[in-house]
């Protein structure tokens, strides 16, 4: 390619916020165009970056042979229908978690993926936190030996956001599980290495969001027409015969004022811990337990940034996408599986 990948980018408010400094920081692209429906946010965010180009159409993006490459940054039940026409005119696509509500939603992305010329990404920010990479890392040389059991939870003290992309399910699909359970299920799959899951027993429920003057951190009152769950846990059975526990919530009578992530692995030879960095391995001859903390490196770009710089990357020399499709059909299969359980009462197969 003889020019930088030029980025188009839909939805221009929230989580775009975060991905400008990559597409900045990137030396393999650059933003040239935006869209918003909403024209004055548009044209406002055109001008405060110095971007010329700017509609409310997408498709005056996906026909403009000036845009390469489409950064979809809007609520998730468009997340499909953009993607797909992106793909269909060529486009290489950076699409936010979820990569859409459902996998039946996915597969059709993954069928026109595979006779588009563009590559996919679903962004994934949590795989490139330098925590969540030095322990990758670490886990790709063995020292767990074969991973039978995990536990997850992404856990947050009345901390939620309130907008009806969120909250509400014709824009969002789901609450709690779908929107941040998408998170710490992704990543614990990640260092599993992805192994294929047989069945679920989930629930997913509200309890305190429908309490009267139910309010948030920030003092802001719940919406009264908020009607996603707030609340999602499940057990998980894989193919290979390892369990997984994982809780996601938003609203927990929980010991933290933010939100608590985290992953605990159990190996053969040793256990881990994110985002701690902890290792807890045993030296059997010594018949000694020990601990080991990694060492990490700072990171000069936030995840959000840092995704969009390694998906240009990963254009540019050619080489699979660093969250393909697949994968993201895996992680919707569990939590749709988890959907499907709380509807039957019982455990589904997936």
């Amino acid at each position: 390619m003889d020019h930088k990948l030029r980025v188009g980018i839909v939805g221009v408010g929230g989580i775009a916020c975060t991905h400008l400094p990559g597409w900045e920081a990137s030396a393999h692209a650059e933003v040239v165009a935006g869209c918003d429906i909403d024209a004055s946010v548009i044209n406002a965010w055109g001008k405060r970056h110095g971007i010329a180009k700017v509609t409310s159409d997408p498709d005056a993006l996906f026909s403009d042979s000036k845009v390469d490459l489409i950064d979809i940054c809007t609520p998730n039940v468009s997340h499909a229908d953009l993607a797909i026409a992106a793909l269909k005119a060529g486009k290489h696509v950076l699409c936010e978690k979820p990569l859409a509500p459902t996998p039946e939603a996915i597969r059709k992305i993954m069928d026109v993926e595979e006779r588009s010329a563009g590559q996919l990404m679903t962004a994934q920010h949590y795989r490139f936190e330098g925590t969540s990479k030095a322990l990758k890392t670490e886990i790709e040389t063995g020292v767990l030996g074969d991973i039978y059991h995990a536990r997850s939870w992404l856990l947050r003290r009345a901390s939620m956001i309130t907008r009806p992309g969120f909250t509400q399910k014709e824009l969002s699909g789901g609450g709690a599980c779908i929107d941040i359970g998408v998170h710490v299920l992704d990543l614990t799959l990640w260092f599993m290495g992805f192994p294929k899951a047989t069945c679920v027993t989930g629930v997913a429920r509200s309890e305190l969001s429908k309490q009267e003057g139910a309010f948030l951190n920030n003092k802001v009152v719940i919406p009264p027409e908020m009607d996603v769950e707030e609340f999602a846990a499940a057990f998980v059975r894989f193919e290979n015969g390892a369990t997984l526990i994982l809780e996601v919530s938003w609203l927990l009578h929980h010991d933290v004022p933010g939100e608590d992530p985290q992953i605990w692995l159990y190996g053969s030879r040793g256990g881990c811990r994110w985002p701690r960095c902890e290792m807890y391995e045993s030296n059997t001859a010594a018949r000694q337990h020990y601990n080991r903390s990694l060492k990490l490196t700072n990171e000069k770009l936030e995840a959000h940034a840092l995704e969009c710089v390694e998906f240009a990357q990963a254009i540019v020399d050619g080489v699979p996408s660093p969250v393909p499709a697949s994968q993201s059909l895996q992680v919707l299969t569990i939590l749709d599986g988890v959907y499907r359980s709380q509807a039957s009462g019982h455990e589904v197969k997936i």
